[in-house]
């Protein structure tokens, strides 16, 4: 695993929403709160200037969530960054990439959908307190880190395909520099593999990575063992279901 190329496998309707894009993400969050504000201010107000405040308000608000500035796009103006920010971050000396499976006796469908409500993922990943679902595809996340602290960071989704793969990665600015994918795996009469591939950039670099396997607390032991508990939550509720069925 020496190659440190990010990879981002992206549809088409992912390419059109990004490409669409010309506006940062921290300006995304500032136009929906205060297009939010505004709105509801407006409401309270009533008569014709509040419906002209209600109005603004709901135009941030879109235009937050969108990520897409008309007035921008007149003007030839983007604050919005691209997927070169992380490639370059976890690029060279810094990244790195690990990769494990694991085969479940669980549909496809079901393990997806599991995985896809991502405020899931802390009920088997022993270093994550919490995901908050921002939007469908943004997230916040909070970990643990060393020395009993903790670290939070917002993530995107950058791809996704049905039953197939949900790919993702931090957002410009974060503290936490990291991308990575899953990917679903049918296994005749043997159930789904699922297999997780992650790139990030440990303290230290790669050399904080190689005393961090010699302690046995690198990101490959780590996911290992999270593939292991995921796949004993959902067996373990699977045969509980039929044990009440039955």
């Amino acid at each position: 695993m020496d190659t440190l190329e990010l990879q981002f496998p992206e549809d088409a309707h992912e390419g059109r929403v990004r490409a669409g894009r010309n506006i940062s993400e921290a300006e995304r969050w500032i136009s929906m709160a205060a297009g939010t504000g505004m709105a509801l201010y407006g409401l309270t107000r009533g008569r014709a200037g509040g419906w002209v405040l209600a109005g603004l308000g709901a135009w941030l608000v879109k235009r937050g969530y969108t990520g897409h500035c008309d007035t921008y796009q007149m003007l030839g103006l983007s604050t919005a960054g691209t997927s070169q920010d992380t490639r370059q971050a976890l690029g060279g000396p810094a990244g790195v990439i690990v990769e494990e499976s694991v085969v479940i006796n669980r549909p496809i469908s079901e393990l997806y959908r599991f995985w896809r409500n991502l405020e899931n993922l802390p009920r088997f990943m022993s270093h994550l307190e919490s995901v908050e679902r921002i939007t469908d595809t943004l997230s916040r996340w909070r970990a643990k880190a060393p020395a009993g602290g903790t670290v939070e960071w917002n993530a995107e989704i950058i791809n996704e395909v049905p039953d197939q793969v949900i790919g993702w990665r931090s957002i410009e600015g974060s503290d936490v520099v990291s991308a990575g994918s899953v990917n679903f795996n049918e296994v005749p009469g043997r159930g789904t593999n699922v297999r997780v591939r992650l790139q990030y950039s440990p303290p230290g670099g790669k050399l904080g990575d190689a005393v961090a396997r010699l302690l046995g607390s690198d990101a490959a032991t780590q996911i290992r063992q999270d593939l292991q508990r995921f796949r004993a939550l959902v067996e373990t509720a699977d045969r509980s279901a039929d044990r009440s069925i039955g």
